[in-house]
């Protein structure tokens, strides 16, 4: 996050991304509330949200089913890693 804010990283996830992370967070961080940690993750990082990948979730294989959304997010934002 830090790099990201810094502009040295361009940062980027999707909404379905955030309630992965912020569900295994609130787990173990009940003091912590999901809308404001998605609103402070979002305002941190220009430009950080992807949106409109979802159609290419179909045609994904990956060995986790459950992961095309990442890489389908990955594609579509044109990102050079995960």
């Amino acid at each position: 996050m830090e790099l990201a804010a810094g502009g040295l990283f361009r940062a980027k996830w999707s909404d379905e991304i955030h309630e992965e992370w912020i569900s295994n967070l609130l787990a173990n961080r009940s003091d912590l509330e999901r809308a404001k940690t998605r609103d402070l993750m979002n305002r941190s990082v220009m430009d950080c949200l992807v949106s409109g990948y979802e159609h290419l979730i179909p045609a994904i294989q990956c060995p986790d089913p459950d992961d095309r959304h990442v890489i389908a997010a990955a594609i579509h934002a044109r990102a050079d890693s995960l």
